[in-house]
């Protein structure tokens, strides 16, 4: 087996990997699903199942990591011991290549507005006039191409470099500088007059509001806001030491990615709330409500800096976990670092020029009633994930359950009970919410 690279530290791995699971989810999405979804009908079962149902699958992509000690498609063969489950670990890396395509234009529009804040543009009152702002932004091909390549240099720069002076070094510097920057603007929105009406929307208990709908959007939302089934912590944990405690590690990830979603929504919500703006408003909160909110603010254009560059920070911890893993499975065919992210960098451009062209000259050319960003989105958060995660369970939970048992006792012991419950919730558990989420979005 071909030595790789390892962690230099825990911690970095444990950032690194929080970042991966973090993402855009924690600050773009999860405020919006909150807010279309009936706040803590949605927030309290999101916190349930990404404990239990989100840590078996997480459990499961480290176990299989790092017993495979390959990207996804290497370690579910070898941890399989046969080569049909590598077709598994090709759907993750695939889903993977095409999270990027999409989630590439986002992570643009997020770079976009933070030139914008920094030049003192986009901080406008009227509503309609900010929704005309975006809508003329995304439509125009060429502004969303070059920041969408701007975005995805970013991404690139930090996978070049490798393991432990990219990754690791990236991850302990933006993640602690995520969270404080994230804190500082919850205090300043929590200061304004009525924002606590913001924290009663997003946490009171209301019995009423628990439906079919909002625990099925939590269950989904719990899957993209770990990016289980993306192959990211497969890779992630293929360069992690033997020592390393898997079990309290997938807690400390969960616990983070649970953390980043609550106060990315603390960030949003109260002063939402306070300027008396829509909590409904859809994936519109972040780039249509949030800059009237700053217009509003005393030093507006300070916060909308801060804000947008979370936004960034956040974007950019994520697809560095996803263009590594497409990177390392490149690298399993032996082709070396730098050629591979080169190859992923053209490659996945050229499928994402479409996706961002989705929203201008493109907007009307649909398949299955889908542009190519929706469609795109659609196969892989409805389709390869959960066709992953299911294989990832199936191999930790029934093909090899004795190395799974390996790699969970392998730095301290378990109790047999515990063991139990663990294969429990990722054979049993797991596959049956999968196939129902998938149903449910079918």
């Amino acid at each position: 087996m071909v030595s790789r690279d390892l962690w230099t530290s825990r911690l970095g791995f444990i950032l690194a990997s929080a970042g991966a699971a973090v993402g855009l989810g924690a600050i773009w999405k999860f405020p919006y699903m909150a807010g279309t979804n009936g706040g803590s009908a949605f927030i309290l079962p999101y916190i349930a199942f990404s404990f239990t149902l989100g840590m078996f699958l997480l459990l499961a992509e480290l176990v299989v990591g790092r017993a495979g000690r390959g990207a996804s498609i290497m370690s579910m063969i070898r941890v399989g011991r046969a080569k049909y489950w590598g077709i598994f670990g090709f759907i993750g890396v695939l889903t993977g290549f095409l999270i990027l395509t999409f989630y590439s234009t986002v992570g643009g529009w997020c770079v976009a507005y933070a030139v914008d804040a920094l030049m003192g543009k986009g901080l406008i009152t009227d509503m309609s006039q900010l929704g005309a702002y975006f809508g003329g932004f995304i439509s125009n091909p060429t502004l969303g191409i070059t920041y969408q390549i701007i975005f995805m240099l970013l991404t690139a720069g930090v996978v070049i470099f490798g393991v432990q002076k990219g990754i690791e070094r990236l991850a302990k510097y933006l993640m602690p500088t995520l969270f404080i920057l994230m804190l500082v603007l919850i205090v300043r929105g929590l200061t304004l007059p009525g924002a606590w009406a913001g924290v009663e929307f997003m946490f009171a208990f209301n019995p009423e509001a628990f439906t079919t709908s909002s625990l099925m959007n939590a269950l989904g939302f719990t899957f993209f806001s770990l990016s289980v089934g993306a192959g990211t912590l497969i890779v992630y944990a293929s360069y992690l030491s033997d020592e390393a405690d898997l079990p309290r590690s997938t807690a400390w990830i969960a616990f983070l990615g649970i953390m980043a979603a609550l106060l990315g929504g603390l960030m949003v919500m109260p002063p939402v709330f306070a300027f008396g703006l829509e909590p409904g408003a859809g994936p519109g909160l972040t780039f249509v409500t949030m800059p009237a909110v700053f217009a509003h603010m005393p030093l507006g254009q300070l916060f909308a800096i801060l804000f947008y560059v979370c936004l960034i920070v956040a974007a950019l911890t994520s697809s560095v976990s996803i263009f590594e893993a497409v990177v390392s499975a490149l690298g399993d065919l032996k082709i070396e670092r730098k050629t591979a992210t080169v190859l992923s960098f053209g490659s996945m451009m050229a499928i994402g020029v479409f996706c961002t062209m989705s929203f201008g000259p493109l907007a009307d050319f649909k398949i299955a009633g889908k542009t190519i960003f929706d469609l795109l989105d659609y196969l892989t958060s409805n389709v390869g994930m959960p066709l992953t995660a299911l294989g990832l369970a199936m191999i930790a939970a029934w093909v090899n359950w004795k190395e799974t048992k390996h790699q969970l006792t392998m730095a301290n012991p378990m109790p047999d009970w515990l063991q139990i419950a663990i294969r429990f919730g990722i054979g049993i558990v797991s596959p049956i919410v999968i196939i129902a989420v998938v149903a449910n979005s079918l």
